[in-house]
């Protein structure tokens, strides 16, 4: 594809994230498996129903590029997700596990503000209202997400910190 416009770096953006969310789709139900905080449980497979709802806003997004959904391989989120399943396989108790994946689901968050943020000044300047008002939905629940695990960090991490006393 080449990348002769800012339409067309938007519709690359839109696969990149369209392949980044069903990546973690796959990804999320092993991190929720894993936890063993009740409150982290919760804002995890919360996320993930956000989730869902969030690849079928990109999908609409599409719309206004008249190009069809398409994923592109995310290689930052396969990267993120990588990393998440590597660190889920150390041998760590779980309080400080809970804490690793707090830190792990924090970086794939902090990864798909950004996304968002920039398809959506993109999209702005692009006059593609529907794809602004769909992604900018996007944009707030992960603003929203992270700031729960920031929440959730702080018993999480003091229990954490009692482990090895």
């Amino acid at each position: 594809m080449s990348l002769d416009s800012l339409a067309d770096a938007f519709h690359d953006g839109l696969c990149d994230i369209y392949h980044a969310e069903r990546q973690l789709l796959k990804a999320l139900p092993k991190m929720i498996k894993k936890a063993t905080d009740e409150k982290l449980v919760t804002a995890l497979t919360t996320h993930l129903e956000e989730t869902k709802q969030q690849v079928e806003r990109v999908e609409l997004a599409f719309e206004e590029t008249e190009k069809s959904p398409r994923a592109k391989k995310c290689d930052a989120m396969a990267g993120l997700i990588e990393e998440a399943q590597s660190m889920m396989e150390k041998d760590a108790s779980p309080d400080v596990m809970d804490a690793i994946l707090i830190g792990l689901a924090q970086k794939i968050e902090h990864y798909e503000i950004a996304s968002y943020g920039t398809l959506c000044s993109w999209a702005n300047s692009l006059g593609y209202m529907n794809a602004v008002e769909q992604l900018g939905e996007n944009l707030a629940e992960e603003v929203n997400a992270d700031k729960v695990l920031t929440k959730v960090s702080k018993s999480v991490n003091r229990a954490a910190e009692a482990v090895g006393r």
